[in-house]
């Protein structure tokens, strides 16, 4: 099987350039850049053994900010400091191709779930909010010993 070779900084943004990101240096800040494509961000920054590391995981961006992707368990949203809204699939596949191309530019493992489709950040259910404080009758598999005995 092959690997991905090893990019060190600089070679990763070489390849991020010309694979169409744009590259905008973090203002205050050396040897940290953000990245976008597509309306999606994350941003890198330079390690001292000279690889690169992700410091803001990748989002859509919604009005300007990188997103959180969230999952309520029956929809996936885009959350933001100011503001959350349900995501699209077309900005599902936009995410999910970003995330794959800086797996790659970064020399980073893609696991199988990742490959599947978009991961959320966080898992929230509200099915079962609130579920763990309600008494419940018991269970015939919740009673102690066997009947007859």
């Amino acid at each position: 099987m092959a690997r991905t070779p090893k990019r060190n900084y600089e070679q990763a943004l070489t390849w991020l350039r010309d694979h169409g990101f744009d590259i905008l240096d973090a203002p205050g800040t050396e040897g940290r850049v953000f990245l976008k494509k597509n309306n999606c961000s994350a941003a890198i920054e330079r390690q001292p053994d000279g690889t690169a590391k992700i410091f803001a995981y990748p989002g859509y961006l919604v009005a300007g900010e990188i997103s959180k992707l969230i999952n309520r368990g029956y929809q996936q949203f885009l959350k933001t400091s100011k503001t959350e809204v349900p995501a699209t699939a077309d900005q599902l596949k936009a995410l999910h191709g970003f995330t794959e191309e800086l797996k790659e530019a970064l020399s980073l493992t893609s696991l199988y779930n990742e490959s599947l489709g978009t991961v959320s950040d966080n898992y929230f259910y509200d099915r079962v909010a609130g579920r763990e404080g309600k008494e419940r009758k018991p269970r015939p598999w919740d009673k102690q010993g066997k009947a007859g005995a």
